[in-house]
């Protein structure tokens, strides 16, 4: 079940906001820019369906917000537990980091935890199946897959290189919940 915590940045125990309810998720984040969707398939997908298959399915959203946003480049990613390099691209975006260009993720199976820390306040979303999660440039934040990674998203590109992470040299990160679940839902 998507969630949204919001926790003030010198309390990583005691969050202020604890929700499950998506339309109270999205409103918390649009107060802070970040975009907040929940999407449906056109046609039937899962995990391991070829990427064109999967992108056919969310054709009719995905054409809005390239339409809407400007985008260059859509992909599909899809890590399982079984990635030989699943550990180091667990660790690559576990530190706060910021991209040059909105990161927009769409959640087609499993889950990823994306925390954001904006002023003193940091916000926590567990994005899972159906979610789409739009961050906009600059925004300080960082991403975690869990131990044993099993997602399917789409990505959304303006750059080819825009997805660069420039890191803060905070610590700020490894002070708050880390995604232990995973790819498992619900």
């Amino acid at each position: 079940m998507s969630r949204l915590r919001i926790f003030n940045e010198h309390d990583t125990e005691n969050p202020r906001v604890s929700t499950t309810d998506l339309a109270e998720i999205a409103r918390e984040l649009a107060a802070i820019g970040v975009g907040f969707e929940q999407w449906e398939a056109g046609a039937p997908v899962k995990a391991g369906d070829a990427p064109d298959i999967i992108l056919d399915a969310y054709r009719q959203d995905i054409d809005r917000l390239i339409a809407e946003r400007g985008f260059k480049t859509v992909d599909v990613v899809s890590i399982h537990p079984e990635h030989p390099d699943r550990e180091t691209m667990r660790g690559k975006f576990l530190d706060e980091h910021f991209h040059k260009e909105d990161e927009v993720r769409f959640f087609v199976d499993g889950s990823g935890l994306f925390t954001l820390h904006v002023e003193d306040n940091v916000y926590e979303i567990l994005c899972e199946r159906g979610d789409l999660i739009a961050v906009p440039d600059s925004t300080l934040h960082w991403f975690d897959m869990g131990p044993d990674p099993s997602f399917v998203a789409i990505r959304f590109f303006t750059e080819a290189d825009g997805w660069v992470g420039h890191f803060t040299g905070t610590d700020i990160a490894k002070r708050f919940p880390r995604h232990e679940r995973g790819g498992q839902t619900g």
